[in-house]
Protein backbone atom coordinates (compact mmCIF):
# COMPACT_ATOMS: atom_id res chain seq x y z
CA UNK A 1 0.00 0.00 0.00
CA UNK A 2 1.57 3.27 -1.05
CA UNK A 3 1.68 6.49 1.18
CA UNK A 4 -1.19 8.15 -0.42
CA UNK A 5 -3.54 6.07 0.06
CA UNK A 6 -2.96 5.60 3.96
CA UNK A 7 -3.61 9.23 4.12
CA UNK A 8 -6.73 9.28 2.58
CA UNK A 9 -9.57 9.72 5.43
CA UNK A 10 -13.32 9.05 4.35
CA UNK A 11 -16.03 11.69 4.56
CA UNK A 12 -17.53 12.74 7.61
CA UNK A 13 -21.16 12.67 7.12
CA UNK A 14 -23.07 16.35 7.28
CA UNK A 15 -24.99 17.73 10.21
CA UNK A 16 -24.33 16.57 14.41
CA UNK A 17 -24.73 12.99 15.60
CA UNK A 18 -28.04 11.38 16.09
CA UNK A 19 -27.54 11.05 19.17
CA UNK A 20 -27.34 14.83 20.37
CA UNK A 21 -30.91 15.35 19.72
CA UNK A 22 -32.29 12.90 22.49
CA UNK A 23 -29.91 14.13 24.69
CA UNK A 24 -31.12 17.80 24.48
CA UNK A 25 -34.72 16.26 24.27
CA UNK A 26 -33.50 15.11 27.96
CA UNK A 27 -32.70 18.22 29.00
CA UNK A 28 -35.39 20.32 27.93
CA UNK A 29 -37.89 17.18 30.16
CA UNK A 30 -35.57 17.88 32.92
CA UNK A 31 -35.78 21.85 33.13
CA UNK A 32 -39.13 21.71 32.59
CA UNK A 33 -39.61 19.50 35.15
CA UNK A 34 -37.62 21.33 38.24
CA UNK A 35 -39.05 24.36 36.82
CA UNK A 36 -42.56 22.90 37.84
CA UNK A 37 -41.25 21.47 41.44
CA UNK A 38 -40.14 24.95 42.00
CA UNK A 39 -43.23 26.79 40.81
CA UNK A 40 -45.27 24.37 43.70
CA UNK A 41 -42.53 24.61 46.31
CA UNK A 42 -42.85 27.07 49.03
CA UNK A 43 -39.45 29.13 50.02
CA UNK A 44 -38.74 29.48 53.63
CA UNK A 45 -37.24 33.39 53.73
CA UNK A 46 -35.57 32.64 57.40
CA UNK A 47 -33.79 29.12 56.34
CA UNK A 48 -32.31 30.67 52.93
CA UNK A 49 -31.05 33.73 55.34
CA UNK A 50 -29.75 31.36 57.24
CA UNK A 51 -27.95 29.43 54.52
CA UNK A 52 -27.14 32.37 52.30
CA UNK A 53 -25.24 33.56 55.73
CA UNK A 54 -23.37 30.60 56.17
CA UNK A 55 -22.87 30.46 52.76
CA UNK A 56 -21.44 33.97 52.57
CA UNK A 57 -19.39 33.52 55.49
CA UNK A 58 -18.00 29.88 53.92
CA UNK A 59 -16.87 31.81 50.97
CA UNK A 60 -16.20 35.24 51.97
CA UNK A 61 -13.03 37.14 53.14
CA UNK A 62 -13.31 37.66 56.64
CA UNK A 63 -10.93 39.99 59.01
CA UNK A 64 -9.72 38.80 61.92
CA UNK A 65 -7.83 40.83 64.40
CA UNK A 66 -6.04 39.07 66.88
CA UNK A 67 -6.61 39.84 70.23
CA UNK A 68 -3.71 40.51 72.60
CA UNK A 69 -5.57 41.91 75.57
CA UNK A 70 -8.47 41.45 77.87
CA UNK A 71 -11.51 43.78 76.89
CA UNK A 72 -10.39 46.79 77.89
CA UNK A 73 -14.36 47.80 79.17
CA UNK A 74 -15.39 48.83 82.74
CA UNK A 75 -18.67 48.75 84.40
CA UNK A 76 -19.77 49.41 88.51
CA UNK A 77 -21.94 46.42 88.10
CA UNK A 78 -20.03 43.91 86.62
CA UNK A 79 -16.74 43.12 87.16
CA UNK A 80 -16.79 40.18 84.81
CA UNK A 81 -17.30 39.70 81.31
CA UNK A 82 -17.85 36.46 78.98
CA UNK A 83 -17.14 36.15 75.37
CA UNK A 84 -18.92 36.48 72.99
CA UNK A 85 -22.13 33.88 71.20
CA UNK A 86 -20.70 32.04 68.44
CA UNK A 87 -22.43 32.53 65.23
CA UNK A 88 -23.60 28.70 63.60
CA UNK A 89 -20.92 27.57 61.03
CA UNK A 90 -20.55 24.47 59.13
CA UNK A 91 -17.25 24.37 60.03
CA UNK A 92 -16.18 21.99 63.22
CA UNK A 93 -14.83 24.68 65.08
CA UNK A 94 -15.97 28.14 66.97
CA UNK A 95 -13.84 31.24 66.94
CA UNK A 96 -14.46 33.89 69.16
CA UNK A 97 -15.22 37.39 66.95
CA UNK A 98 -13.64 40.86 67.83
CA UNK A 99 -12.90 44.75 66.65
CA UNK A 100 -10.22 46.86 67.82
CA UNK A 101 -12.31 49.16 69.28
CA UNK A 102 -11.21 50.66 73.04
CA UNK A 103 -14.86 51.17 74.69
CA UNK A 104 -15.47 52.64 78.12
CA UNK A 105 -18.23 50.78 79.41
CA UNK A 106 -19.05 46.99 78.43
CA UNK A 107 -22.81 46.05 77.04
CA UNK A 108 -24.27 44.26 79.82
CA UNK A 109 -27.64 42.47 79.03
CA UNK A 110 -29.92 39.81 80.58
CA UNK A 111 -31.56 36.98 79.07
CA UNK A 112 -34.80 38.71 80.48
CA UNK A 113 -35.65 42.03 78.78
CA UNK A 114 -35.26 45.65 80.19
CA UNK A 115 -38.93 45.82 80.16
CA UNK A 116 -39.70 43.20 82.08
CA UNK A 117 -36.35 43.76 84.53
CA UNK A 118 -37.69 47.27 85.36
CA UNK A 119 -41.55 46.39 86.24
CA UNK A 120 -39.96 43.42 88.68
CA UNK A 121 -38.03 46.18 90.09
CA UNK A 122 -41.07 48.15 90.31
CA UNK A 123 -43.07 45.10 92.01
CA UNK A 124 -40.04 44.71 94.15
CA UNK A 125 -40.37 48.30 95.83
CA UNK A 126 -44.02 48.29 95.99
CA UNK A 127 -43.78 44.85 97.76
CA UNK A 128 -41.37 46.32 99.94
CA UNK A 129 -42.97 49.99 100.95
CA UNK A 130 -46.08 47.86 101.74
CA UNK A 131 -44.29 45.49 103.59
CA UNK A 132 -42.48 48.40 105.81
CA UNK A 133 -45.54 50.39 106.26
CA UNK A 134 -47.45 47.59 107.47
CA UNK A 135 -44.93 46.92 109.77
CA UNK A 136 -44.56 50.64 111.15
CA UNK A 137 -48.34 50.25 111.21
CA UNK A 138 -48.65 47.21 113.84
CA UNK A 139 -45.77 48.49 115.92
CA UNK A 140 -47.56 52.04 116.26
CA UNK A 141 -50.26 50.09 117.47
CA UNK A 142 -48.53 47.87 119.62
CA UNK A 143 -47.10 50.95 121.83
CA UNK A 144 -49.81 52.74 121.93
CA UNK A 145 -51.45 49.79 123.46
CA UNK A 146 -48.35 50.24 125.74
CA UNK A 147 -49.49 53.94 126.37
CA UNK A 148 -52.68 53.11 127.12
CA UNK A 149 -51.65 51.02 130.15
CA UNK A 150 -49.45 52.99 131.56
CA UNK A 151 -51.96 56.20 131.26
CA UNK A 152 -55.41 54.35 132.20
CA UNK A 153 -55.55 56.21 135.18
CA UNK A 154 -55.31 59.52 133.32
CA UNK A 155 -57.63 57.85 130.58
CA UNK A 156 -60.08 57.02 133.59
CA UNK A 157 -60.29 60.85 134.65
CA UNK A 158 -60.54 62.15 131.35
CA UNK A 159 -57.67 63.85 131.21
CA UNK A 160 -56.06 62.28 128.24
CA UNK A 161 -56.95 60.60 125.26
CA UNK A 162 -54.77 58.10 123.24
CA UNK A 163 -55.69 56.52 119.71
CA UNK A 164 -53.98 55.38 116.69
CA UNK A 165 -54.10 57.08 113.04
CA UNK A 166 -52.29 54.84 110.62
CA UNK A 167 -48.03 54.92 111.71
CA UNK A 168 -49.24 57.59 114.00
CA UNK A 169 -49.71 57.60 117.88
CA UNK A 170 -51.58 60.36 119.26
CA UNK A 171 -51.80 61.64 122.67
CA UNK A 172 -54.35 63.82 123.29
CA UNK A 173 -54.38 66.37 126.04
CA UNK A 174 -57.25 67.84 127.02
CA UNK A 175 -57.64 71.22 128.45
CA UNK A 176 -59.74 69.90 131.33
CA UNK A 177 -57.37 69.82 134.00
CA UNK A 178 -54.30 71.30 132.24
CA UNK A 179 -55.22 74.70 130.69
CA UNK A 180 -57.16 77.58 132.69
CA UNK A 181 -59.74 78.91 130.07
CA UNK A 182 -58.08 81.52 128.09
CA UNK A 183 -54.40 80.72 129.48
CA UNK A 184 -51.37 79.31 128.11
CA UNK A 185 -49.89 78.22 131.88
CA UNK A 186 -49.64 74.50 132.39
CA UNK A 187 -51.52 74.13 136.25
CA UNK A 188 -48.88 72.69 138.45
CA UNK A 189 -51.43 69.43 139.08
CA UNK A 190 -50.92 68.76 135.36
CA UNK A 191 -47.04 68.16 135.22
CA UNK A 192 -46.95 64.57 136.74
CA UNK A 193 -49.19 63.62 133.30
CA UNK A 194 -46.71 65.24 131.55
CA UNK A 195 -43.65 63.91 133.20
CA UNK A 196 -45.34 60.44 132.88
CA UNK A 197 -45.64 60.88 129.26
CA UNK A 198 -42.64 62.05 128.80
CA UNK A 199 -40.91 58.80 130.25
CA UNK A 200 -43.09 56.74 128.09
CA UNK A 201 -42.11 58.83 125.03
CA UNK A 202 -38.43 57.66 125.55
CA UNK A 203 -39.20 54.68 124.34
CA UNK A 204 -40.96 55.35 121.15
CA UNK A 205 -38.62 56.06 118.11
CA UNK A 206 -39.98 58.79 115.79
CA UNK A 207 -41.02 62.17 114.70
CA UNK A 208 -43.00 64.12 117.26
CA UNK A 209 -45.09 66.67 116.48
CA UNK A 210 -46.71 68.95 119.37
CA UNK A 211 -49.70 70.76 117.82
CA UNK A 212 -52.40 73.39 119.64
CA UNK A 213 -55.73 73.46 118.72
CA UNK A 214 -59.03 75.83 119.94
CA UNK A 215 -62.75 76.29 119.80
CA UNK A 216 -64.44 78.88 117.21
CA UNK A 217 -65.08 81.24 119.56
CA UNK A 218 -62.58 84.53 119.38
CA UNK A 219 -60.15 85.05 121.76
CA UNK A 220 -61.26 87.89 123.78
CA UNK A 221 -58.43 88.51 126.45
CA UNK A 222 -55.26 90.50 126.38
CA UNK A 223 -52.18 88.69 126.56
CA UNK A 224 -52.80 87.29 123.42
CA UNK A 225 -53.96 88.41 119.35
CA UNK A 226 -55.67 85.82 118.60
CA UNK A 227 -56.79 82.11 118.84
CA UNK A 228 -53.38 81.18 116.76
CA UNK A 229 -51.22 82.98 119.20
CA UNK A 230 -53.18 80.68 121.84
CA UNK A 231 -53.18 77.61 120.12
CA UNK A 232 -49.18 77.91 119.60
CA UNK A 233 -48.36 79.02 123.66
CA UNK A 234 -49.92 75.85 124.82
CA UNK A 235 -48.45 73.50 122.30
CA UNK A 236 -45.31 75.51 123.52
CA UNK A 237 -46.49 74.99 127.29
CA UNK A 238 -46.33 71.30 126.51
CA UNK A 239 -43.16 70.98 124.69
CA UNK A 240 -41.39 73.19 127.21
CA UNK A 241 -42.42 70.79 130.30
CA UNK A 242 -41.26 68.07 128.19
CA UNK A 243 -37.75 69.95 127.00
CA UNK A 244 -36.88 69.98 130.88
CA UNK A 245 -36.10 66.57 130.65
CA UNK A 246 -32.21 66.28 128.93
CA UNK A 247 -32.55 62.62 128.08
CA UNK A 248 -35.46 64.30 125.28
CA UNK A 249 -33.91 64.59 121.65
CA UNK A 250 -35.69 67.66 120.57
CA UNK A 251 -34.73 67.59 117.25
CA UNK A 252 -37.45 65.18 116.95
CA UNK A 253 -39.94 67.87 117.89
CA UNK A 254 -41.96 70.44 115.96
CA UNK A 255 -44.24 72.64 117.78
CA UNK A 256 -47.36 74.00 115.71
CA UNK A 257 -50.84 75.84 116.49
CA UNK A 258 -54.27 75.11 114.40
CA UNK A 259 -56.41 77.46 116.20
CA UNK A 260 -59.88 76.01 115.44
CA UNK A 261 -58.50 75.14 111.79
CA UNK A 262 -58.76 71.52 112.86
CA UNK A 263 -62.00 70.48 115.13
CA UNK A 264 -62.48 67.31 116.47
CA UNK A 265 -66.24 67.19 116.28
CA UNK A 266 -68.02 70.54 115.33
CA UNK A 267 -68.40 73.88 117.27
CA UNK A 268 -72.54 73.82 118.18
CA UNK A 269 -72.05 72.81 121.29
CA UNK A 270 -70.68 74.15 124.58
CA UNK A 271 -69.42 69.84 124.86
CA UNK A 272 -67.94 69.95 121.57
CA UNK A 273 -66.24 73.38 121.72
CA UNK A 274 -64.75 71.72 124.99
CA UNK A 275 -63.34 68.50 123.09
CA UNK A 276 -61.55 70.45 120.49
CA UNK A 277 -59.77 73.20 122.82
CA UNK A 278 -56.54 70.61 123.03
CA UNK A 279 -53.31 69.89 122.84
CA UNK A 280 -52.30 66.91 120.90
CA UNK A 281 -48.77 65.01 120.47
CA UNK A 282 -48.09 63.12 117.47
CA UNK A 283 -45.66 60.44 117.23
CA UNK A 284 -45.12 59.61 113.61
CA UNK A 285 -43.65 56.18 113.06
CA UNK A 286 -40.65 56.15 110.16
CA UNK A 287 -39.40 58.61 108.19
CA UNK A 288 -40.97 58.77 104.74
CA UNK A 289 -37.33 60.10 103.48
CA UNK A 290 -35.43 57.61 105.32
CA UNK A 291 -37.98 54.47 104.60
CA UNK A 292 -37.34 55.71 100.82
CA UNK A 293 -33.53 55.88 100.64
CA UNK A 294 -33.47 52.75 102.42
CA UNK A 295 -35.92 51.15 99.69
CA UNK A 296 -33.36 52.09 97.14
CA UNK A 297 -30.44 51.01 98.73
CA UNK A 298 -32.10 47.40 99.16
CA UNK A 299 -33.09 47.77 95.50
CA UNK A 300 -29.48 48.62 94.55
CA UNK A 301 -27.90 45.84 96.28
CA UNK A 302 -30.44 43.32 94.72
CA UNK A 303 -29.49 44.29 91.32
CA UNK A 304 -26.41 44.20 91.98
CA UNK A 305 -26.54 40.80 93.56
CA UNK A 306 -29.23 39.59 90.97
CA UNK A 307 -25.94 40.42 88.09
CA UNK A 308 -23.38 38.79 90.71
CA UNK A 309 -25.16 35.61 90.66
CA UNK A 310 -26.20 34.92 87.06
CA UNK A 311 -22.71 35.66 85.04
CA UNK A 312 -23.94 33.10 82.60
CA UNK A 313 -26.58 35.14 81.18
CA UNK A 314 -24.50 38.33 80.54
CA UNK A 315 -22.55 38.61 77.37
Amino acid sequence: MSDDSELECPKCPAGLPAWMATFADLMSLLMCFFVLLLSFSEMDVLKFKQLAGSMREAFGVQNQIKVEDIPKGTSIIAQEFSPGRPEPTPLNEVRQMTVNNNLNTLDIRSIEGDAEIKDKMDGEFEENLQEMLEKQQQEAEQQAVEVVAALSKEIGQGAVEVETDGRKIIIRVKEKGSFDSGSAELKFDYIPVIAKIRDLMLNISGKVAIEGHTDNIPYAGRRFTSNWDLSVARALAVANELFGDPRIDQKRFTVVGYADAKPLVPNNTFENRARNRRVEIVIQKGDDKEMLDKIKTQQEDNAQEFLQLRPDEIF
